[in-house]
């Protein structure tokens, strides 16, 4: 599978990972999906919710901020996709947790924070059967869409 993101939306994901430092920061990801290729629109960074002192390994996102987002992208044409979350000082690959957590009708783009600066962003989705995570190809897409 592809997940093609713009490079303006890219550089809000990297904006709100830096921004949550040294925290973990994520956001839902709407856009369109169609066969093996999903393309992001549009990114609604959100509040992480886990508890103050484990937010720099954990993210949690609130179920009523995930239902306002489903109901905002249907009213612009779009659906969730995926979620984004970043990993301060850590690589851009799943951890324990987020294989725990993962379904698999998302995308998931994990952007690794180091130092406060945005290094790296992958994307990975779970496997239908869940057992394990595998890596999307990722395209860059100069401009806004």
């Amino acid at each position: 599978m592809t997940f093609t993101v713009p490079g303006p939306v890219m550089d809000e994901i990297n904006g709100h990972g830096e921004k949550s430092y040294p925290e973990e920061g994520a956001g839902l990801i709407l856009g369109l999906s169609e066969g093996e290729h999903r393309e992001a629109r549009q990114v609604l960074p959100m509040p992480n919710h886990f508890d103050s002192h484990k937010r720099g390994r954990r993210y949690r996102l609130d179920p009523q901020e995930i239902l306002q987002a489903e109901e905002r992208a249907e009213q612009l044409g779009l659906e969730v996709i995926g979620v984004f979350h970043s990993h301060p000082d850590h690589p851009s690959a799943p951890s324990q947790t987020d294989l725990d957590w993962a379904v698999p009708w998302y995308v998931y783009l994990i952007t690794s924070i180091e130092k406060g600066a945005a290094s790296e962003t992958r994307a990975w989705r779970m496997l239908e059967d869940h057992s394990r995570m595998v890596e999307e190809i990722l395209e860059i897409k100069d401009g806004d869409g």
